[in-house]
């Protein structure tokens, strides 16, 4: 962490002051088949993220952001992914209704927002959009 800059963090889990996208990309990296049981040396670990977090940003489709990449979010191409998705549940509902239980399916939606600590009511008047 020293050699990118970076200060010591002493958050805990479940701290409502932790970062959930962080904590949520720590168990992502750690479930993988391929995340070793111990990094041989510095080398090795860096290696491992930084093919990791290339597939991490533009090859994993996330949940919180409707099973679309941190990369197609970022570029503006989440919500044209998020339509072309929409006719496609549309033509697969009506050639197969009965597998839809008559309802037309629809794609996960992005968030509006996204906060680590979001501000209660009073503090988003206060706040820089």
């Amino acid at each position: 962490m020293a050699d990118l800059g970076i200060t010591k963090s002493h958050s805990r889990p479940y701290v409502s002051n932790d970062n959930p996208y962080s904590e949520s990309q720590f168990k992502t990296m750690k479930y993988r088949p391929e995340f070793p049981e111990r990094f041989g040396a510095i080398e090795d670990a860096r290696f491992f993220c930084h093919g990791f977090f290339l597939w991490y940003n533009t090859g994993h489709y996330h949940s919180g952001i409707g099973f679309v990449t941190p990369e197609d979010v970022h570029y503006g191409r989440a919500e044209q992914i998020i339509k072309e998705r929409e006719k496609v549940l549309k033509i697969a509902f009506e050639k197969h209704p009965n597998r839809f239980k008559g309802k037309v399916p629809k794609p996960m939606a992005l968030p509006k927002a996204a906060w680590i600590n979001k501000p209660s009511p009073n503090e988003s008047d206060s706040v820089i959009h």
